[in-house]
């Protein structure tokens, strides 16, 4: 990648040419390349929520935008009272005692964490496990690091779970740090307290930290709540847990995210977020904290709202053909392809002659391939039209 300023080229830093590709742009430019042919296209492919943030928090920020207070620079590490709203939230939704002061840090949403962390404890040569189909982002903080990427596959027949007993001991002996995530994007699977034992003792043997992934824990289905890896006995020890507003209060754009469990973690990723920012705006941290100790109604009404919608396009797919398994939390339904069709060429055959974005299971690893994801990010009318459509293709069997 040469780029050029009038006549001159200059190199950028090796560390730019190593970064992945961001495969969802792609995608996003192919929707957009329709849409701008005045076609109606139905976008199910992003994970973007499409339900405004709830009135009370809207309110809270307006309120506090005037305080000339927050008009200054915040506190590097954030306010207290955000990092106390934090604590008592896991307290009351999982049984775990985090101490704010200590054991959490604010991020710039939950991204820039699980980016961070790989900066903060890889270097070149270091492997970092990564689960296979996973959220593309974890490779782009493994990539700054400089350190290599051994995927662990999830399949089916293991629940999309990785087995760690397939982890070879040279690789278990090179890794310094694991993610996971559960409820899984892009799966919809969800972990159970055993899995996450046989997790925190597979770290302890070979000295891995686990950077566990919760951007979903509230959307969990069929009566079940989504299990927090921090409730396992010995969690604190071996890893940290990343947590944000964005999918549980649909606060994606107002960037909040917390890391919370082990000190030694946390302390590693406020000292590298000293060197890049200087905390969340302090109205928006104010609006935060109230997100997370006021009424919490909200939350069931979303998920409610997911399951619904779930149903809606469940019923819609038995209706074509298309066998799936209902996803167990998270906004996301992992489908199979039809035969004869890989992830990218059933996209692209949805988009041209259906009007519908779905992502490819490849642009979320290899174990993706045969799979394609779709949101459940718009109302149920707007889902089974989506599913109708790709009927119309005759591609499944009833």
């Amino acid at each position: 990648m040469d780029t050029q300023i009038g006549q001159h080229h200059f190199q950028p830093a090796d560390r730019m040419n190593g970064l992945p590709t961001q495969f969802f742009a792609k995608l996003v430019a192919k929707a957009n390349a329709q849409t701008a042919k005045g076609r109606d296209v139905i976008n199910l492919g992003q994970g973007n929520p499409d339900q405004p943030t709830p009135p009370h928090i809207v309110a809270k920020l307006q309120e506090a935008a005037a305080n000339p207070l927050y008009h200054k620079y915040p506190p590097f590490s954030g306010y207290p009272f955000l990092k106390e709203a934090i604590a008592k939230r896991y307290m009351e939704d999982y049984g775990v005692e985090v101490d704010p002061a200590t054991e959490v840090a604010i991020l710039f949403g939950g991204k820039t964490g699980l980016v961070e962390i790989s900066q903060c404890l890889l270097n070149p040569g270091d492997v970092c496990l990564v689960p296979d189909p996973g959220y593309p982002d974890y490779w782009s903080g493994v990539a700054l690091a400089g350190a290599e990427m051994s995927f662990m596959p999830l399949t089916e027949q293991n629940g999309f779970l990785p087995d760690f007993s397939a982890v070879s001991p040279e690789i278990a002996k090179r890794a310094k740090l694991m993610f996971m995530n559960y409820p899984n994007n892009p799966t919809g699977a969800v972990a159970s307290g055993e899995f996450y034992a046989e997790t925190v003792e597979f770290a302890k043997k070979h000295h891995i930290v686990i950077a566990s992934d919760f951007a979903y824990g509230a959307i969990g289905f069929d009566s079940l709540k989504p299990v927090s890896f921090l409730q396992t006995p010995g969690a604190k020890e071996v890893g940290v847990e990343f947590y944000t507003l964005s999918k549980t209060y649909n606060m994606a754009g107002w960037r909040v995210g917390f890391a919370l469990g082990n000190a030694e973690v946390i302390k590693l990723i406020n000292l590298i977020q000293d060197h890049y920012y200087c905390s969340l705006f302090g109205g928006i941290q104010e609006a935060a904290a109230l997100a997370l100790t006021g009424p919490q109604q909200c939350v069931e009404e979303l998920r409610a709202k997911y399951e619904s919608r779930r149903e809606a396009l469940f019923a819609a797919l038995e209706q074509i053909g298309w066998k799936a398994a209902r996803p167990g939390g998270s906004f996301f339904c992992w489908l199979p392809v039809p035969e004869g069709h890989t992830s990218e060429s059933f996209a692209d055959l949805v988009l041209e002659e259906a009007d519908v974005v779905v992502a490819p299971g490849v642009g979320f690893g290899k174990h993706g391939e045969g799979y394609v994801r779709l949101g459940l990010l718009t109302n149920e009318a707007r889902l089974q039209e989506a599913v109708m459509r790709i009927g119309k293709l005759n591609l499944f069997h009833k």
